[in-house]
């Protein structure tokens, strides 16, 4: 998209005075990067970074993304991404009754019948282990007649952010940046991502779920034809794929305290959606074929295999992550950034590390 740059804050900065915070910064640690940065006017770096990242520089030819490719498994293994999955991983089956019990309490207000068909939902979506352990969970909730306040409500989602804490702090790793945000912020935003995940992923197991009979007695209520719903039956999983890369590229752009605009179809976020339903496909027949799970822990079979699959998934979110920053690194890079230098990103917010230096 072809703008004018003349016109925006900040860049009437002389290149004398770039170049002197520049070369303030080459010398400078990460910490003191980010406070001579800060102090060199906020608005007028960050006016110059969207300057560099939204013109036409950020595009980036065969060699250099080649060059950023090829940094993201040295990353990985840098940023311990293995180890930050297992940690969500961990959370995750912390928050699932909390994160469950707000669906079923919602969900009673509608109806039963919406919670069954929350059940189906997971019956067809998740793969063996994890579709029988979540099965049997909301079926035993739902026999318990779940009912809260909104007090209820905002405990039991406080409980389900445990989750979404952890995969911010293990975007900030992937970014290289420190969490300079305040409480006052980070403890909405936990709430918030916590919200808009339990949404996304309700409305994509609504899209997966409708279909066959149910498909067509909609269908037939919304006037639509024999073929509409034939073509509905089909167009309904590219959809709720671009669902789950959405919710990606939220999760991706809203978590890290790492300043960048929103990009929905990035490439990290298509190689996590497909990473992630290869391997649970994958993970599914070879736990169904060729693990051992069930002979070496008994009854705790379906729960390991459970969390191998949890861990999994998370390692391709992560994987998506870490592939979006080391291209936003080669931008950086291209744009006269230090290669070996980070943050190479400008922060958020500095405010909890001035905070800290005092």
């Amino acid at each position: 998209m072809t703008s004018s740059w003349g016109d925006r804050p900040g860049l009437d900065a002389e290149p004398a005075e770039v170049a002197e915070v520049a070369e303030a910064a080459e010398a400078a640690d990460a910490a003191e990067v980010v406070q001579v940065a800060e102090a060199a006017e906020p608005g007028r770096w960050a006016a110059l970074w969207e300057r560099a990242t939204l013109s036409g520089r950020t595009g980036l030819d065969v060699r250099s993304r080649r060059e950023a490719l090829g940094r993201v498994l040295n990353e990985l293994r840098e940023d311990n991404l293995g180890d930050r999955a297992a940690a969500m991983t961990y959370y995750a089956v912390l928050s699932l009754v909390p994160a469950l019990l707000v669906f079923i309490a919602v969900l009673g207000e509608i109806g039963p019948s919406a919670t069954d068909l929350l059940i189906r939902d997971v019956h067809h979506l998740a793969p063996g282990p994890a579709r029988d352990l979540l099965t049997h969970a909301l079926t035993h909730l739902q026999r318990q007649h779940v009912a809260a306040g909104t007090v209820g409500l905002l405990t039991m989602l406080w409980s389900a952010s445990g989750y979404t804490a952890a995969f911010i702090r293990a975007m900030n790793a992937v970014y290289d940046v420190p969490e300079g945000r305040p409480l006052t912020f980070l403890l909405p935003l936990r709430l918030g991502l916590t919200v808009l995940v339990l949404v996304l992923m309700a409305v994509f197991a609504a899209l997966a779920v409708l279909s066959g009979r149910l498909a067509g007695r909609v269908g037939t209520d919304l006037g639509a034809g024999h073929t509409t719903t034939a073509v509905w039956q089909w167009g309904k999983w590219p959809l709720a794929l671009a669902l789950l890369s959405l919710l990606f590229a939220l999760l991706y752009w809203a978590a890290p305290n790492a300043r960048q605009r929103f990009r929905w179809g990035t490439l990290g976020g298509l190689v996590a959606v497909v990473v992630w339903v290869v391997a649970s496909v994958g993970f599914e027949v070879y736990a169904a074929h060729f693990a051992s799970y069930d002979r070496v822990y008994g009854s705790l079979g379906a729960v390991i295999t459970f969390l191998v699959w949890l861990w999994l998934s998370n390692l391709a979110i992560l994987l998506g992550a870490e592939i979006n920053a080391e291209l936003d690194r080669q931008r950086a890079i291209a744009d006269g950034h230090p290669a070996g230098q980070e943050p190479y990103m400008p922060l958020r917010s500095a405010h909890k590390l001035h905070s800290d230096a005092l």
